[in-house]
């Protein structure tokens, strides 16, 4: 009977079992779940790529390549990245309608989803800037003093000290910001499209992008950029300015001159 008692089991003896168990299975997720988490990205990316290769054929091989190497009627799409993609047809700019000295912005003509598949087919071509997530290019908490600063030293000799853009040399022209998304901003910095030099982080750190981006979305918004001055006249500065004084100023001062000299002939034959 002293035997008997002896092998008889410990009452939580059941309970760490079990809890053994529940351990096991949790290591064994553990072990296995980011494993088939990461061959799901990577199925997906797959498809992704695929997909973007197919759209990329119909709508970007005839002036790029059938392998994204260039032709002589569009550059070579190789190491410009997934951010150049999302800019250049997440603005309208690509497919190009025709050749020019610039392309301008005009209606997208892909959705998002298309522009996502397309962007993962030419990163897969070679490596290059990769599209910002939110939180890159959203201005919360920036300096915009600070934002001011950096847009007046390295944007405003192109786009004008107000973002209303000016002209450029042969034909180009620096567009307007008035209107353009912030992840738009933040990829036009990393890539630097068409005429625009690019500001990768090594020269033009994250948070220096943001602090721009934040200086932008305030000239935009008409509740907090104020024109003390009154009539802006396009935010275009001296040009614009020297072109009122003139047209007005020196045109009422002929109309003053003119209607002097008349009283003055009047005066005289009476």
């Amino acid at each position: 009977m002293k035997k008997l008692s002896a092998r008889r089991r410990h009452p939580l003896a059941a309970v760490v079992v079990l809890l053994l168990a529940l351990a096991a299975t949790g290591g064994l997720y553990a072990a296995f779940a980011p494993a088939d988490k990461a061959q799901a990205e990577e199925t997906s990316q797959s498809l992704a790529i695929e997909e973007g290769k197919k759209l990329y054929t119909v709508g970007c091989a005839s002036c790029h390549g059938t392998g994204g190497e260039g032709t002589t009627d569009g550059p070579s799409l190789v190491g410009v990245g997934s951010a150049s993609v999302d800019f250049q047809v997440g603005t309208g700019r690509m497919p190009a309608q025709q050749p020019g000295a610039q392309v301008p912005k005009k209606k997208v003509i892909y959705s998002q989803a298309e522009i996502d598949q397309l962007a993962a087919y030419v990163a897969s071509l070679g490596a290059g800037p990769i599209t910002p997530t939110e939180d890159q290019y959203s201005p919360k908490g920036a300096d915009v003093a600070r934002g001011g600063d950096l847009f007046r030293t390295n944007c405003a000799q192109c786009h004008n000290f107000t973002g209303k853009g000016g002209a450029l040399t042969e034909g180009k022209y620096a567009p307007t910001l008035e209107g353009v998304s912030n992840k738009h901003l933040y990829e036009a910095m990393q890539t630097g499209p068409q005429n625009m030099p690019s500001f990768p982080d090594g020269v033009m750190p994250e948070k220096e992008k943001k602090e721009i981006i934040a200086y932008v979305e305030t000239m935009n918004d008409p509740d907090k950029a104020s024109s003390p001055g009154g009539l802006t006249l396009g935010g275009l500065g001296p040009v614009s300015e020297g072109l009122f004084a003139w047209i007005f100023g020196l045109g009422a001062l002929i109309a003053t001159a003119v209607w002097v000299a008349a009283h003055t002939a009047k005066a005289k034959k009476s």
